[in-house]
């Protein structure tokens, strides 16, 4: 395995973790903005399920994978403490997105 193999696949890696911290943003916006309002407004518990799932099968995607950007990448556990405090903010996911883009 080359030099240039192991850089290009930490690079998919890392491209495999902001999208995924993506779409995780997205989730929870999408829970926050349209299932609670339709649990609580409109009755419809059924919107959280949906939104709520959807959302905790890419948090522990975003949770799995962050663990292993912080072995690939070597973060110290400040870096990952702010990894994992963005995942629970609503726009962090945004941010850090932004933020691990070359």
């Amino acid at each position: 395995m080359t030099t240039a193999d192991v850089t290009t696949a930490a690079d998919a890696k890392l491209a495999r973790f902001r999208w995924v911290s993506l779409a995780e943003g997205v989730s929870f916006l999408l829970l926050l903005c349209v299932g609670m309002p339709l649990k609580y407004g409109a009755d419809m518990p059924a919107a959280t399920m949906v939104f709520g799932s959807l959302h905790g099968i890419l948090f522990l995607a975003y949770l799995a994978l962050a663990w292993d950007q912080k072995q690939a990448q070597g973060w110290d556990g400040k870096r990952f403490g702010v990894v994992l405090l963005a995942s629970v903010l609503p726009t962090g996911p945004f941010w850090l997105h932004k933020s691990l883009k070359k």
